[in-house]
Order: structure tokens, then sequence, then C-alpha cells
């Protein structure tokens, strides 16, 4: 069994600092919706708040990779609104 280690960082309402072993990454959204970018990429999770169920995709940013799905952008633009939701409305 390997040993673990976990820290998340709140900078804002909507966006945080997550800190591991293998690296740091970012994370913007809210209940229901983050966008994390780290060092693997950046990747998409949409989820029902309570429940335990999510959907979870990787966007690719490299020049000539597939296109993202219409799932993940949908994903990331809800992200970015609930961030920006609890950065204005708070």
């Amino acid at each position: 069994m390997g040993l673990r280690f976990r820290k998340i960082l709140k900078i804002a309402p909507g966006l945080w600092i997550n800190l591991s072993k293998s690296g740091g990454s970012l994370s913007v959204g809210g209940k229901g919706a983050t966008l994390n970018i780290g060092r693997d990429g950046v990747r998409s999770t949409l989820g029902v708040p309570g429940s335990g169920l999510s959907y979870s995709d990787r966007i690719s940013l490299r020049r000539g990779a597939a296109r993202p799905s219409a799932i993940s952008i949908a994903i990331f633009v809800l992200a970015l609104g609930l961030a920006a939701a609890t950065l204005f409305f708070k």
C-alpha cells in the first residue's frame, strides 16, 4: 500500500490549487462541473452532487489532436460559468 499526499488550497470561490506528491494542478468550477488543468492536460468533470455519479473526459489542446467531444465542450463551458457565478454572486 502506497503513501498518498493531497492538499487543496482555495484561492477564491470556484478556483483552487491541488497539490500532491506527483505535482500540482489548478481547478475551476463548482458543485456539479469542474475543469482541472494539470501537467497531464485538461480534464473536465460533470457530476450529480451528492449522488457519487460523474462523467470525466480529457480535453486535448495539442495541435493535430482529435477535436474535443461535444460533451467535453459543454462541461468546459458549464464549469467556467459556475466559477464565474460563484465569484460574482457571493
